[in-house]
């Protein structure tokens, strides 16, 4: 019997060309039939045993097997070659809350003999929430004044050098205030390359918190005869009668600070500005 065509053509009905294996990655959950045992499972991990790579596939009864990754692999009636997932480009450098770059591993530096110090309580907690990371590597404890009105004693106290440096940092520093004059008396009195006072221009800590954060255009103005951080308090909707009532609030506010942008630049400034001083090596030691 004549064949109308040749077989061996490849136009012929008898001939039907291979289907071609494509790539597909090696995902978990993926369902794929080995081809040469039958078996069907789904792709529960990618691993290098023996210097290759295989794949280890789970069956609906939850038996498990392991086999080559490459050819030799049916998904939905194709036949594929299972690849390994590529490795995702390097990330870049973690950042601190303050912006700076991260230092994995690294320990908390013993105590650097020179100090920064802050106003109050809240102070310090906003100053650990955006610089803490940073601090902590470089050995600068931040301590309490409990008030700009005890700077001198505190100072005093100290006694800063060029190896022991303090950094002041003052809520309300503006020409004309109370905060001025005061830090104005004491920066006589001190070598301002072994003290380094300065400030920000809010009623207090709090208001260098962006307003945003807490779904304000701008911080409330409370009349003076209202003491300010309940004013605030109360402008918010939030409890305000008591001490704790204060302390709730500010840890709400704090809890929405997580970095730099989300505190104003004004106090940034001042913070980068204290931790630098502190921290530069002292003349004459340059080893």
């Amino acid at each position: 019997m004549r064949y109308p065509d040749d077989i061996l053509s490849g136009g012929s009905p008898h001939h039907r060309a291979r289907p071609v294996s494509r790539d597909l990655t090696a995902t978990t959950g993926l369902v794929v039939e080995e081809v040469t045992t039958g078996w069907v499972g789904a792709v529960t991990r990618v691993e290098k045993s023996g210097g290759m790579h295989v794949v280890v596939l789970e069956d609906r009864l939850g038996r498990t097997r392991t086999f080559p990754l490459g050819p030799g692999f049916w998904v939905d009636g194709q036949p594929v070659r299972l690849v390994p997932a590529v490795r995702s480009a390097p990330q870049p450098p973690a950042r601190t809350a303050s912006g700076s770059r991260a230092v994995v591993g690294a320990r908390a530096r013993i105590a650097r003999a020179s100090r920064i110090f802050v106003e109050g309580k809240h102070d310090a907690e906003l100053v650990e929430k955006i610089w803490g990371d940073d601090l902590r590597v470089e050995g600068v404890v931040v301590e309490l004044l409990e008030g700009v009105d005890h700077l001198a004693e505190a100072l005093t106290d100290y006694a800063p050098s060029r190896e022991a440096r303090a950094g002041v940092l003052v809520d309300h520093l503006v020409p004309g205030s109370k905060e001025q004059r005061l830090v104005a008396e004491v920066a006589r009195h001190h070598d301002p390359q072994t003290v380094l006072i300065v400030g920000h221009p809010y009623v207090d800590v709090w208001q260098s918190v962006r307003p945003q954060r807490l779904g304000l255009d701008s911080w409330p103005t409370v009349p003076r005869s209202v003491e300010w951080k309940r004013g605030v308090l109360a402008h918010l909707g939030w409890p305000d009668r008591t001490q704790a009532d204060v302390a709730q609030g500010w840890a709400r506010i704090l809890g929405t600070v997580t970095t730099y942008a989300d505190v104003e630049p004004a106090l940034l400034g001042r913070v980068e500005e204290l931790i630098d001083f502190v921290t530069a090596t002292p003349p004459g030691d340059r080893s």
